[in-house]
């Protein structure tokens, strides 16, 4: 049996199969970042639709619901599941995101503002950095690929039509959230130190010299020392990124067998 007769015969399972992977393309980074075209989206979700759907269709037969209810019901719990996928995926970018606002507060930059084309959204200087240096990372080490591997292993985890939800996967949810304060704080807690140490040596030197202009030395003290341990720091955050995103996989495949 052909491709073309497959799909023909299968078609609202098929349409099933691509609402799952379509919902990884809505908030899975890199996948589902603003700047890439809607049309490249789509069409890459409906390339890995046709590819997964003979391996699919192989475990195990799927019979579609015969009520429009009980398919609108199939097709939103299907988009849970890649939508799921993609954000716990999100969750840890933006414990990266929020380590680069808390650094931008300390070091001055939070008052400067760029545009971030991965999410339409304005944000602070260093923030834009990381976030920008994670994607690299991300893609250097292959956790696209992780993504892909996430998504077809979802079907043996999940099978089409078979979510089960329960209370866990809200704790789940909650504890991924979480760690996004987490991780974002102790990302930050190295430049956030530094520039405590310069406000502290600030203080002491405004006492004993009153005649120094405290605010002409300390606004540039702070740009140089925030910059420069950041720059010490690099590797190591870049080491970090390495070893989150293996844990990702780890978080993904968690998620998924809430749904069982």
């Amino acid at each position: 049996m052909d491709l073309f007769t497959l799909l023909q015969d299968h078609a609202a399972v098929f349409l099933l199969l691509l609402t799952r992977t379509s919902g990884l393309f809505m908030i899975a980074p890199f996948f589902g970042s603003m700047n890439i075209p809607m049309q490249v989206r789509a069409g890459a979700s409906l390339a890995f639709a046709v590819v997964l759907f003979p391996v699919v269709d192989g475990l195990s037969t799927v019979a579609a619901p015969t009520t429009l209810l009980a398919y609108t019901a199939a097709v939103i719990a299907e988009l849970f599941v890649g939508w799921l996928i993609g954000f716990v995926a999100y969750v840890c970018f933006s414990a990266i995101h929020m380590a680069g606002k808390v650094m931008d507060m300390q070091v001055g930059f939070a008052v400067v503002n760029v545009m971030d084309p991965t999410s339409g959204q304005q944000i602070p200087l260093i923030g834009s950095f990381l976030y920008n240096l994670s994607i690299i990372v991300f893609l250097v080490t292959n956790g696209h690929h992780m993504l892909i591997t996430a998504l077809a292993e979802s079907f043996h985890l999940v099978p089409l039509m078979t979510m089960q939800p329960n209370l866990s996967l809200s704790m789940i949810m909650v504890n991924f959230v979480y760690g996004v304060f987490v991780t974002g704080m102790k990302v930050a807690m190295p430049v956030t130190f530094a520039i405590l140490l310069v406000n502290v040596s600030l203080g002491i030197l405004a006492r004993t010299m009153p005649q120094l202009n405290i605010f002409v030395v300390g606004i540039p003290m702070q740009l140089m020392v925030g910059v420069g341990v950041l720059a010490m720091l690099l590797p190591f955050y870049v080491m970090f990124l390495g070893g989150m995103f293996d844990e990702m996989h780890g978080k993904i495949s968690i998620a998924l067998q809430a749904l069982q």
